[in-house]
Formats: structure tokens, sequence, C-alpha cells
């Protein structure tokens, strides 16, 4: 038996905006604890991104995020000595942090270039739907289409 589970920590909201999901996400760009270049890198990246979609920095990151949000996954599910992969619905705190891993690691994984031009380059695909997260989104939601006969192991 598991003993007790953890408490959630409380995030506090990011210093210019105010919103915890940026906290969150400038959060989890943050490498070696240097998070005044991290809040740099993001606030500069939303600059970018609202001057493209010409609409307020923080309801266009907030609809990147959502478009790369995914609805379904699918999980490994023992049944009977074979494993099978099992489409289940993404609770709402679990779509949200992987959202934001993908937007992050895919502006990471960019060749080339600063980090502030490759990040704002990913949220503003993100949120025009396109872009190498929203993929990562899309073939989650394919794989667990193609495994929708396994739904019936889901308990």
């Amino acid at each position: 038996m598991r003993r007790r589970t953890a408490e959630k920590r409380e995030v506090v909201p990011d210093p210019v905006y105010g919103d915890v999901l940026l906290s969150k996400f400038i959060n989890r760009l943050m490498y070696d604890g240097k998070k005044a270049l991290a809040q740099k890198i993001v606030y500069s990246s939303l600059e970018r991104l609202a001057q493209a979609t010409k609409e307020d920095a923080l309801e266009a990151f907030h609809k990147a995020i959502q478009n790369v949000k995914p609805l379904i996954e699918v999980r490994s599910r023992r049944v009977g000595g074979s494993t099978y992969q099992v489409p289940f619905e993404v609770e709402e705190k679990k779509a949200t942090s992987l959202a934001i891993r993908w937007i992050v690691t895919s502006a990471q994984s960019k060749k080339g270039r600063d980090m502030v031009s490759k990040l704002s380059q990913e949220l503003i695909d993100a949120y025009n739907n396109t872009g190498t997260a929203v993929k990562k989104k899309e073939d989650v939601h394919r794989m667990a289409e193609a495994n929708r006969a396994f739904a019936h192991f889901r308990w």
C-alpha cells in the first residue's frame, strides 16, 4: 500500500503578468536555477508573440497552450500476458504540463539561433496550430485513435 499522496505546492504567480500558468512555464524553462534568465527569455518571447498575433500577449500565450493540450493519450495496460496501448482521457493538470513540456522541448531541440527567437517561433506556431508541439499532440491523438479497439480495457 502507498502511504500518502504528496501535497501539491502552491505556485507563485509571475511578477510581470501575475499569471500562475506563465510562472509554471518559466519554471519549466529554467535551467540550473537561473530563473532571472528564464524570465527574460519568456517575456521577450511573449512580446514577439504579441507583435506577431496582434493580440494581448497573455491571451495569445494561453491560446497557444490550449492548442497543444492533448485530450486523450495511450497508457500501457497488461491484460492476460500481453500489453495493450489503452486510450485514456487526460486530466486537466497533466494536459497542461504536457503542453508546457512539449513547447519547451521542441523549442530547445531547434538548431541555431538564440532561445528567445526559438521559443517565440514555437509559441507563434502553437498559436497558429502548426509546429512541432502541435504535431506531437496530433501524434498522441492518432495513437489513441488507432488503439480505440482496446478502450474496453479501461478500468
